[in-house]
């Protein structure tokens, strides 16, 4: 469970809320049938296919970078550290970029506007989240807010702002 959790039952709850609809919009594109609302040329197809297997490695690189501070929840663990190091050098939040371009993957080849809705809702909910979790590991970690200002939140090479 997270490091501010226990201390704070607002943050609990909100901690779980933001897994418990990340996972449930997780669940809708896997579980949605392909549409026909678009087509995709195969050149576009093996590309979108790419960014799937790309982002699938991403993410998994990132949770074993993270170590003993995986956690499920948007909080810091008591006993984790920041992690500056491997694709946290790149991005501060590689968890959620592998799963974004692994949905983004998806949503290309499976021609469901459906599935683009629930796609663009996540991207959304990762945002409000990890600007939530920053909050709390600037709180955590003193050299939180020195990292965040040199390293893009989701993109590598994207500009970056202060917190806030």
């Amino acid at each position: 469970m997270g490091l501010l959790s226990a201390d704070n039952p607002r943050d609990t709850a909100l901690a779980w809320l933001f897994v418990t609809v990340q996972f449930g919009l997780l669940a809708i594109i896997l579980l949605l049938q392909p549409g026909d609302a678009w087509s995709v040329p195969g050149w576009v197809d093996t590309l979108a296919f790419g960014l799937e297997a790309g982002g699938a490695v991403v993410l998994l690189v990132a949770m074993v970078n993270l170590g003993r501070s995986l956690t499920p929840l948007p909080t810091p663990v008591a006993h984790g550290e920041l992690r500056v190091g491997g694709l946290y050098r790149w991005v501060r939040h590689p968890i959620y970029a592998g799963i974004m371009a692994l949905v983004g993957g998806m949503t290309v080849r499976s021609g469901s506007g459906w599935v683009a809705l629930a796609s663009i809702g996540l991207i959304g909910w990762f945002m409000m989240k990890a600007r939530w979790e920053e909050h709390h590991l600037a709180r955590r970690y003193p050299g939180y807010a020195t990292y965040a200002a040199r390293t893009p939140r989701f993109v590598p090479l994207w500009p970056t702002r202060p917190l806030g």
